[in-house]
C-alpha cells in the first residue's frame, strides 16, 4: 500500500480506514445510547415514589395537647411520642447525674424545648412499643415509659434507666416551625 501525496502536503489515510472510523465512533456512540436508554430507566425506578414521599415528614399541632398530655403521631410507619411535660416531668429529667445512665445524654441533647419531648415510640431493646402514653398506663420506675414485653424502664427523658434495653429511645429529626407546630422529618 502506498501512500499517495494530497494536495496540502500530507499522507492520506488508506482506502476504508476513514469509513472503518466513522463507523466505529458510529457504533459506540449508540452503544453509549443504548445503556443510557435502558440505565435512565432503571435509576429512576430507585427513587422514592410521591407517596413515600409525603410521608418523610409529618407536621404536628401543638396547641391541643394539655401540659402533663401524651400524644401518639405516625412518622415513617413508626409512632412518634409527643409529650408535654410538666415542671416535675423536666425537673426529674434534667436532675439527673449522667453517671447514673447506660446509654448517657443530657435532658438538653434530647429535647430542643425542655416543655416538649419528642421520641420514636419504639423499644431499642426489641422493637415493642412501651407503654406510658396513655394516662392509665404503667410508666415505669422513673416516670416516663415502661416496656412490659421485657421490663425496660425508661425515665421523663426517654433514657433507658433499667431492663435490657441498650440505648435510648431515638429522639427523630424535627424542628419547630413556630410556637406551636413542629415538623418531624
Amino acid at each position: 500500500m502506498a501512500e499517495t501525496a494530497s494536495a496540502g502536503g500530507g499522507a492520506t489515510p488508506p482506502e476504508g480506514e476513514g469509513r472503518r472510523d466513522f463507523l466505529i465512533i458510529a457504533g459506540a456512540t449508540m452503544g453509549l445510547a443504548a445503556v443510557i436508554g435502558v440505565a435512565w430507566p432503571l435509576v429512576e425506578t430507585m427513587q422514592p415514589s410521591a407517596d413515600v414521599l409525603a410521608l418523610s415528614s409529618t407536621e404536628v399541632d401543638l396547641s391541643p395537647i394539655e401540659v402533663g398530655q401524651s400524644i401518639t403521631v405516625k412518622w415513617r410507619g413508626k409512632p412518634v411520642f409527643v409529650r408535654r411535660r410538666t415542671e416535675e416531668e423536666i425537673a426529674a429529667a434534667q436532675n439527673v447525674s449522667l453517671d447514673d445512665l447506660s446509654d448517657p445524654q443530657s435532658d438538653a441533647d434530647r429535647a430542643q424545648n425542655p416543655e416538649w419531648l419528642i421520641l420514636v415510640g419504639i423499644c431499642t431493646h426489641l422493637g415493642c412499643i412501651p407503654l406510658g402514653q396513655k394516662a392509665s398506663d404503667p410508666v415505669g420506675d422513673f416516670g416516663g415509659w415502661f416496656c412490659p414485653c421485657h421490663g425496660s424502664h425508661y425515665d421523663t427523658s426517654g433514657r433507658i434507666r433499667k431492663g435490657p434495653a441498650p440505648n435510648n429511645l431515638e429522639v427523630p429529626e424535627y424542628e419547630f416551625l413556630d410556637e406551636m407546630t413542629i415538623r418531624i422529618g
